[in-house]
Parts: C-alpha cells; structure tokens; sequence
C-alpha cells in the first residue's frame, strides 16, 4: 500500500523552520512524499515588504525572494519526514545553479512551489525546485543546501 502523502499548515511549518515575518515565504506544503518531493504554496500579498522598493508602482517578487520560497519548501519537507518540529532545524544555503526566471510575479499571484530530491540523507541535499503562476513557469533551479539536523 502505497504511503500516504502529508502535509504542513502554518503552524507546523513555523515549528520546524525558523523563519518569521517578513521572511517566511511559503504559507502551506501539501503532497509531501517523504524526503522526496513537496509542493508549497506562497500567497503573493501587496503587504509584502518587498513591493515598497521592487518596483514603486509595478511590484514584483524578486526572484532570491522565489528561491528562497522554494529552499523553505525544501527543509519543510525534509523536517515533516525527519520528524524535526521543535527541533531547532536550520538550514543553510551552500550554491544556486541553473535559475531561470520566465514569468513575473506580483501581488494576488499564489506561487506553486514544486520540489524535488535529487541528493539526500546527510549534512548536504541537493534539490530541484519550479516554481509555477496559474501553470505557467515562473522560475526553475537547483540548489544545495548543508541541513543542520539536530543530533539524537
């Protein structure tokens, strides 16, 4: 029987990775299928900090801002399958390879975050991450990232 798929709301995702307002930027992971793959979703709001200055009348995400949606669904994912709530799990960038960015993303837009596994298991994961508008690609990479898993 296959497993079944998980997911993570707010509250849960606030308890396995550190980040908070202004820079948590996934809302809710859904389909989480172990330690393999994830979606997030990140609801594009006006309030955002970041459309004060990118740009003054034509708000758009920046697109670090789009990576770093993608790695928080990334270590969501990896803390949901590695039971890491209240575990003080930190996550660190070590390279970003290959990002393109296609679409603009701007406010009332809801970010799919769709990551994958490619390498996995100890101190460094490798991921490949889509980000998508209405099913349209908004940016697409692959990074590395050192997961400090918690000892014990």
């Amino acid at each position: 029987m296959a497993e079944e798929l998980k997911s993570a709301d707010i509250d849960l995702i606030q308890r396995i990775i550190p980040h908070r307002y202004p820079f948590l930027l996934v809302d809710k992971v859904v389909d989480i299928d172990g330690a393999s793959s994830a979606t997030g979703i990140k609801n594009v709001t006006f309030n955002e900090p970041h459309f004060q200055g990118h740009f003054p009348g034509v708000p758009i995400m920046p697109g670090v801002t789009i990576i770093e949606a993608l790695a928080q669904t990334s270590a969501v994912m990896v803390g949901v399958d590695q039971e890491l709530a209240d575990k003080n799990f930190l996550v660190y960038f070590m390279a970003i390879d290959s990002a393109k960015f296609r679409r603009k993303v701007g406010p009332g837009d809801v970010l799919k975050l769709h990551v994958k596994t490619l390498r996995g298991g100890g101190k460094v994961w490798k991921f490949e991450g889509r980000a998508e508008v209405e099913g349209e690609l908004a940016c697409e990479c692959a990074f590395t990232a050192m997961m400090d898993l918690p000892k014990g």
